[in-house]
């Protein structure tokens, strides 16, 4: 199926939940925040919040320092914050 990941459109497997999406991505989810759909996904709701076609996420990855990155992202696309 195909959802928006970080303003890219990405094919991921069918029945993923959230926290399957993250594992997917390779995306420690330890380290994330995710926002789907335009909603701050709590980390609660990850395990049982299925993926659907055409959903959008924003996954930002935090990194030491307060640095955040996106997954495939390089810094001149993502400033610091």
């Amino acid at each position: 199926m195909t959802v928006t990941v970080n303003g890219e459109l990405r094919e991921v497997p069918d029945g993923l939940t959230v926290a399957g999406l993250l594992a997917y991505l390779q995306v420690p989810a330890e380290r994330a925040a995710v926002e789907h759909n335009g909603r701050v996904l709590p980390r609660a709701e990850w395990d049982r919040t299925p993926v659907q076609p055409n959903d959008r996420f924003e996954i930002v990855q935090l990194v030491g320092g307060g640095q955040a990155e996106r997954p495939g992202r390089s810094d001149a696309e993502f400033p610091h914050v």
